[in-house]
């Protein structure tokens, strides 16, 4: 197996190795980088096959002693000093949230990586995923254990919730995941980045319909019936200007920023109420802005699923979607729906997270006016940049992409009746 020799990074060479398909030669780089990193007796490395770790790698940690650990690294377009996840876990630690530390991190660059005890719990995001697979499976455990969650994240938001400065605020990796994928760092005045090479000027295909950016880019969208009153070009130029770090100074909180539910334990899955426990904090801060804090995880926890962002040839075979052009507009219509389960993890994060930060907000005159539009253009951002959703650009087909890029048009924009997130937005108008 040939990788490129554009780097001896081991972390970007195990990376590569993974991606090419050559998991066994990116264990033994993994092996290597423990020995040398901790002095630690490594003596194999498996490597996960991992829909939802887009931009890092991780798996399992074998010593000649039988001891295990779970590594893991990230490995992204430059985008730095993760290793300091190592601080950021026991900041949250601190702050009281239920989270797992690293027992050892190495700090260098290109050897940044982290090794965390073995544990045999899952992924909560595998529970939910196998429930939603499972026809009759009984949910409402899940259900608890993501109120109990929503409760604490919740409560430490309101009792972190400080103000923070321009400098403060933009020092967060946090912005990595929006606005940093929304710019070239040499000119943050134009959309560049990931937003520009994933769709400007690119063809998309959705079933019934072969266009392009430069036809559909600008197009309003009649979604299911429902009209949206901004295009994908409005929205990511809304996302580039309203999202910029130093413009979200004010009302931050100590938060995790990327809690979606693979980057969460599930302790005691067969209990009555699981515990939930937070893990790669490589986004997480001191300083986040507080209406980013918990865009991610309301995201991906609830409209990414059930199946169409990480299971694009499920939502291929389960889901059916028609696109046309209808005078100004893209007409889409599509049978995927929130299932029961995410319908009540929307429920739970409004009522316990959203809902009480931005009640204390309003109280404290920390609230923007364009808070909702802050809100919308994180959401949107987070299909949109997390993957490329054109049909073969990557996992995605044409299904998929409809669904995906109608689902990104309806977070992110005000619809011109009435819609699920626009209904619970008006219901928690502070």
């Amino acid at each position: 197996m040939t990788v490129p020799d554009s780097t001896d990074e081991p972390t970007a060479r195990a990376r590569a190795l993974a991606k090419a398909g050559d998991v066994e030669g990116a264990g033994r780089v993994i092996v290597a980088l423990v020995k040398e990193a901790f002095g630690l007796p490594a003596a194999a490395a498996s490597i996960n096959r991992d829909q939802y770790s887009l931009n890092s790698l991780n798996g399992i940690v074998t010593l000649d002693d039988s001891r295990e650990f779970f590594f893991k690294f990230h490995q992204e377009e430059g985008e730095g000093d993760t290793v300091a996840e190592y601080y950021r876990a026991e900041a949250l630690r601190e702050a009281g949230y239920p989270v797992d530390v690293p027992a050892f991190a190495s700090r260098e660059v290109g050897r940044q990586i982290l090794l965390y005890r073995r544990r045999h719990d899952r992924r909560f995001a595998d529970l939910c995923r196998g429930a939603e697979l499972s026809e009759g499976a009984d949910v409402a455990p899940l259900i608890r254990a993501q109120q109990d969650l929503d409760r604490i994240i919740g409560e430490r938001y309101l009792a972190t919730l400080h103000v923070a400065s321009a400098e403060e605020v933009a020092a967060e990796p946090v912005h990595r995941l929006f606005h940093a994928r929304l710019i070239d760092p040499d000119t943050p005045d134009r959309l560049g980045g990931r937003a520009a090479r994933f769709y400007l000027d690119q063809p998309f295909e959705f079933p019934g319909l072969s266009t392009h950016w430069r036809e559909m880019g600008h197009r309003r969208w009649r979604i299911n019936g429902v009209a949206y009153g901004s295009t994908l070009a409005e929205l990511f130029e809304q996302s580039r200007r309203i999202l910029a770090p130093r413009s979200l100074a004010g009302a931050a909180v100590v938060a995790h920023g990327d809690a979606h539910n693979a980057n969460v334990w599930c302790e005691n899955a067969n209990a009555a109420t699981p515990r939930l426990v937070f893990f790669d904090p490589a986004f997480a801060g001191s300083h986040v802005p507080a209406l980013l804090a918990e865009v991610k995880a309301t995201f991906h926890n609830i409209f990414a699923h059930p199946f169409w962002l990480y299971d694009a040839a499920l939502a291929q075979e389960r889901y059916r979607a028609s696109v046309r052009l209808a005078g100004d507009l893209i007409e889409v219509e599509h049978d995927w729906r929130l299932s029961a389960l995410r319908t009540a993890f929307l429920e739970s994060k409004f009522e316990r997270v959203w809902r009480p930060l931005l009640a204390e907000l309003k109280r404290r005159r920390q609230l923007p006016a364009h808070w909702r539009n802050i809100l919308r253009s994180a959401l949107f951002c987070c299909p949109t940049l997390v993957m490329n959703l054109r049909s073969g650009a990557g996992d995605h087909n044409p299904i998929s992409s409809a669904i995906g890029l109608a689902a990104a048009i309806a977070v992110g924009g005000e619809p011109e009746r009435a819609d699920p997130l626009s209904l619970l937005l008006d219901g928690i108008n502070p």
